[in-house]
């Protein structure tokens, strides 16, 4: 018997066994604690009956619980989650998120329709058919909801859908978590249409005798109507999704449209075939059909019903008659447009600029004649701005006094994302022409600026030549600061980052502003609230400021309003914006508006281009704007500008929040400007140094300063003639001491002869000059103990950076 009831045990299922087991063990409790307070009762009173009477007062309490424990209890335990799930699943598919739930063990144990629809059935998450990177999030999010409870990712993509997924611990013994896949922007219009024709609009349609399928571009039903599966089935609840639509439907000879189902005597069907993708030949799409008994149902009937259904769609749709006059259009073709209710518009050439106005004209004309056909026009609307449109034209028969049939789709977002995209590939190009020229000018500079000094250790103060260098010298430094701006907006000068709050940063520079801003030019600044810290160059954002100052400042010759503010954006911000350039994300903005004249739209996308300026010659370089885009860019900011002529311009700066980690601080002290020293440092010198450099008049300049502070020099020209010169070096008695290279040089550059360097002297001191930025070469070096000397430079610049690298070597020595 005992072995029979163990077999039994092996065969129930592990939730039901591990429940049976349990009960088992607390009965076997139970019965050793009556047996022992029995045992000790004896003890006390030594009375045989006492102990009878107890036993049968707990005989008595068990059987009462047995009768009144709760029916049911023992069902299966499976049986009862299996009953949970099928309720789960059914509640989930009302929904309009997509929901999935996972066991511990990663299995997926239920997911609604839409889920498996968005991600080609059932996906198991975190593992879903996503864009890079995003199964990443999604898997971070379900560690972050084991652990605390939640987890949250945003910017989930696949294809144009875009969705946000909230993933929350679950069930009584919270061993599941709960996928919620949130849409942020919808896939496109097919999922619109289904929606319409499954649900409420379907029904409109059936009321008014119209029937309505979508179809996809391989033919199937994605959705219909309950007047089309009647006809098309003989039955109102059937379900034909799926199903190929053409199998519904025949023609004869004369191209007559029957459903097969109706046989050889049915009646005839007019077929309206709407693209939801006008790129694709053989795209989704929406079929409205509508009775057409040839002849016996009157035309303006006929008209009526097809104007009744474009009113409930949501594409912008009209018709016209041969002449090209309007005789229906719906609300989204007026919204579109830019109709109001008061206007009503005779011609669609009415809608468009001049240009346009025949040229639609001539196409309503020969559509509406011949044989029936579409086609596309891009057009300019009349208010719609400087943005084409989309307009479908296409031959309608059959319809009355209707023969043209038009569609109208705003292509402003598109356009709009097209020449942003243009716009920054444009800039980048740009970028890289103005940080090779900077280059090359640095060279130029470095030579004048290093031949000036040389000039000027050779007069005093008061000789009829001395004043004529130092002009020269003054001049040079001019140009070098359009350099400097250059390689601003080519994102390749130095940037000294450190984490601060941009209010002080403002705050700083107010005053400054003030200064230099007219009387007449009001000024005001506000701060929000819980303002998220940013990473950037203090004395970068300051130029930032004063740029955008000096340049409102010129556009209100006769007065205005200056206004500086700072504000927390927030992801779902971000969202509602709804821009293709700035990535969800938490940011702290800086928005900088004036009063001024405003930028006209011609020229609203050149403001960032180098030495584009609107000012008259002799008033700006241009390099003003420029210089702020290449700073934000490279602080890893985004900036825009919205301008409206006549009213002011607006510049909207967004930061990414700055999370603070433990290195900062230790960043902060690195990046933290030395301790000024009071005493002039000495910058004579000695040692034997290795000069290498591409350029004949740099070379020359280097090899002639250096020689006068002291230093033995001798130079080459390119990396392998230097590494010769070493090699050499070893037959004699005096050894290089020090090695100062450009970085860019033909055959063989700074770098790589570094690298050859270090393999035979390790703690050889090298010191790198360029016309580059100093955190762009850092990332192409790669190796440690090398300093940066940034060109141009002045001789006494060059004689202080070898004097400090040698003795930085000394002390580590």
């Amino acid at each position: 018997m005992a072995s029979k009831t163990q077999n039994n045990i092996g065969l129930l299922n592990p939730s039901t066994r591990k429940t049976l087991i349990g009960v088992r063990i607390r009965a076997a409790f139970l019965v050793l604690a009556v047996l022992a307070s029995a045992g000790l009762l004896y003890w006390q009173v030594q009375n045989i009956a006492l102990i009878v009477a107890f036993l049968a007062l707990v005989a008595c309490l068990t059987a009462i619980a047995f009768f009144l424990r709760p029916q049911g209890a023992t069902v299966d335990q499976d049986q009862t989650d299996s009953g949970d799930w099928a309720v789960t699943r059914m509640v989930a598919d009302q929904s309009d998120i997509g929901l999935a739930i996972t066991d511990r063990a990663g299995r997926l144990v239920c997911a609604n329709e839409l889920f498996t629809k968005w991600f080609n059935g059932p996906a198991v998450p975190p593992e879903l058919p996503l864009q890079a990177g995003g199964n990443e999030l999604l898997a971070t999010a379900g560690r972050t909801a084991w652990r605390d409870g939640r987890g949250y990712a945003e910017g989930l993509k696949r294809g144009v859908a875009e969705y946000s997924a909230k993933v929350v611990r679950a069930g009584q013994g919270e061993e599941y978590l709960l996928w919620q896949m949130i849409p942020q922007i919808q896939a496109d219009i097919l999922d619109d249409m289904i929606r319409l024709v499954s649900g409420g609009g379907g029904r409109a349609f059936s009321e008014s005798g119209i029937l309505a399928s979508v179809i996809g571009g391989e033919g199937r039903i994605r959705a219909s109507n309950q007047a089309f599966a009647l006809r098309a089935t003989g039955r109102v609840d059937a379900n034909i999704s799926g199903r190929n639509f053409i199998n519904f439907l025949r023609s004869d000879d004369k191209g007559t449209i029957f459903f097969e189902r109706d046989g050889r005597h049915g009646t005839p069907v007019r077929l309206f075939h709407v693209p939801l993708d006008r790129e694709k030949e053989k795209g989704p799409a929406l079929i409205l059909l509508i009775d057409d008994d040839g002849g016996m149902v009157e035309r303006g009937k006929a008209l009526e019903q097809v104007e009744s259904m474009l009113s409930l769609l949501p594409l912008g749709l009209a018709l016209t008659d041969r002449d090209g006059r309007f005789l229906f259009l719906n609300d989204a073709f007026a919204k579109t447009a830019g109709i109001s209710e008061k206007e009503q518009p005779l011609y669609p050439g009415d809608l468009m600029i001049r240009d346009d106005k025949s040229a639609v004209a001539d196409a309503v004309r020969r559509y509406a004649s011949g044989p029936p056909m579409a086609g596309d026009l891009a057009v300019r609307l009349n208010k719609g701005g400087e943005e084409p449109v989309a307009l479908g034209i296409a031959g309608v028969r059959g319809l009355g006094d209707a023969a043209v049939l038009l569609s109208i789709r705003d292509n402003s977002e598109e356009s709009k994302l097209k020449s942003q995209v243009a716009q920054a590939t444009k800039m980048q190009a740009v970028g890289q022409l103005a940080g090779g020229v900077a280059h090359d000018f640095n060279n130029i500079l470095t030579a004048i600026i290093g031949h000036c000094d040389l000039m000027l250790l050779r007069h005093s103060p008061g000789d009829s030549d001395y004043d004529d260098i130092q002009q020269v010298k003054n001049n040079s430094n001019r140009a070098a600061g359009l350099t400097r701006q250059l390689l601003a907006f080519s994102r390749q000068q130095t940037l000294r980052p450190q984490v601060l709050q941009l209010p002080d940063v403002v705050a700083d520079v107010s005053n400054l502003l003030k200064r230099l801003l007219d009387e007449t030019i009001e000024l005001e600044v506000r701060h929000g609230r819980n303002l998220g810290l940013v990473r950037a160059d203090p004395g970068q954002l300051e130029q930032v400021i004063i740029n955008l100052g000096v340049n409102a400042r010129d556009a209100m010759p006769n007065g205005g309003k200056i206004s500086i503010s700072t504000q927390t954006v927030v992801a779902s911000d971000v969202r509602a914006l709804k821009s293709d350039i700035l990535p969800v994300g938490d940011y702290t903005a800086l928005i900088f508006t004036d009063t001024g004249s405003g930028i006209p739209p011609h020229v609203i996308g050149k403001i960032f281009e180098p030495f584009f300026t609107t000012k008259e010659v002799g008033k700006g370089t241009g390099l003003g704007l420029s210089t702020v885009y290449g700073i934000i860019k490279q602080s890893g900011g985004y900036i825009f500008a919205d301008s409206e002529t006549g009213k002011g311009t607006t510049f909207s700066i967004y930061f990414p929040v700055h999370r603070p980690t433990a290195e900062d601080a230790a960043r902060a002290t690195l990046n933290s400007p030395p301790v000024k020293a009071t005493a002039k440092k000495e910058l004579w010198g000695s040692g034997h140094i290795l000069l290498v450099e591409d350029e004949d008049m740099v070379r020359a300049v280097a090899e002639r300063a250096l020689t006068r502070q002291g230093y033995t020099v001798e130079s080459a020209s390119e990396g392998e003639e230097a590494l010769g010169l070493l090699a050499a070096q070893e037959d004699k008695e005096q050894s290089f001491d020090m090695i100062v290279s450009d970085v860019v040089m033909p055959n063989m550059d700074g770098p790589t002869m570094a690298k050859h360097v270090r393999k035979t002297y390790p703690d050889m001191p090298i010191l790198f000059m360029s016309g580059y930025a100093e955190q762009q070469l850092r990332k192409s070096i790669d190796l440690d103990k090398v300093n940066f000397l940034p060109k141009p430079f002045s001789v006494a610049q060059m004689a202080e950076a070898v004097g400090e690298t040698l003795a930085e070597h000394a002390k580590k020595r």
